[in-house]
Order: structure tokens, then sequence, then C-alpha cells
């Protein structure tokens, strides 16, 4: 409450962190050190390195498991392989051109099939060698790709999210060869 006044404000601040400090040091039963941390601008701080790996997620860059090349200077890099819950598969990253053309034609990147996303990476697959099966990315009830669309052209140096949703492989498939039009084939390790 005393932390409202504008002119006690700052006095008010410094004097619940020097509080929070002596309770922590006292090795008290940490009922009142709760309270103090949420009021305190100097404890908040601590709670995000705190957890194991809620804080260091948001701020350490995201992990690569994969990066290819395709044409025209055009980069695909995945950060993300993982089966979520209903027995799907979700793969996320970004798609940069490194390119110096002024725009890369995404046309291809749809496959060969003539669908409702318009340009779009629906023409990316996952082959799982070991269980012998190719994976398509899956459809809406529109016939729209649960995948990353609106891909008319990617400008030099701009960066654009990637995301395919499939039907998740066997639990005891670890990894997949994704394939999209124009890239190189990336091995992706799977999580979950």
């Amino acid at each position: 409450m005393i932390v409202r006044h504008a002119g006690r404000g700052n006095l008010a601040v410094g004097m619940m962190a020097i509080l929070t400090l002596a309770l922590t040091g006292c090795g008290g039963e940490g009922k009142s050190d709760k309270p103090t941390t949420s009021t305190s601008t100097k404890p908040q701080a601590g709670n995000d390195a705190s957890p194991s790996g809620a804080g260091k997620s948001e701020t350490s860059p995201p992990q690569v498991l994969a990066t290819v090349n395709g044409e025209s200077g055009m980069v695909l890099t995945i950060n993300k392989a993982a089966r979520d819950a209903g027995g799907f598969l979700t793969i996320e990253g970004q798609l940069k051109n490194n390119g110096t053309a002024p725009y890369v034609n995404t046309a291809p990147w749809r496959g060969n099939e003539l669908n409702a996303s318009g340009v779009s990476v629906a023409g990316v697959t996952l082959v799982d060698k070991v269980g012998k099966k190719r994976y398509y990315v899956l459809r809406d009830t529109d016939g729209r790709c649960l995948c990353t669309t609106g891909l008319n052209i990617i400008e030099a140096n701009q960066t654009m999210p990637f995301f395919a949703q499939f039907p998740a492989p066997p639990s005891s498939t670890a990894e997949v060869d994704l394939s999209l039009p124009t890239f190189a084939t990336a091995t992706v390790k799977l999580s979950g």
C-alpha cells in the first residue's frame, strides 16, 4: 500500500528489498518470502532465474534441430519437432532469405496439388525411413493445410515463421526426414 504514494515509492521499494533480504537470510519457513518477493522489483528478477527452465527458455536462443539450404539463398531452420496430444506432430522454425535477390518466389513450396491454402508450405513431407511411411501435412475440413500460408514472396533478409502439422509417427520413431520443394532434405529428431 505504501508503494502507491509517489513521494515514498522508491523508499518503500528499497525497504521491502532490505526486509526481503533480511527474512531470506534468517532462514524462515518460506511463508514470508513469497508475499515480499511478489511486491518487490528486485526479487522478481531473481524469480525469473530461479525456475529450472521456465525463465531460461524465454531468454535463451531457440534450439536448432536442423538447418537446410534452398534455392536463391533461402535457409530453413527447424526449432521444434514435437508430438502433441491427440496424435499430431508439430514442426516449427523459420524461413530466411539470405540471398541477394530482392524477393524469392515461394510458389513451389505448396507442392503439386492445388489446394485451398494458396501459397504455403503445403508441399512439405516427412519420411519415416524405419517405418517406411511418408506423412503429408494435415488439412482442415475446407482443405486448407495446417501449415504456414500467405507466403507470396520473401524479401532479402526477411525471416518468416515456418509451421506444419502432421499425423504423428509411432512413438518408436526417433527421427524423420523433412522435405520441402527447392530445399535439401533434413533429418530431424523428434521429441515427445
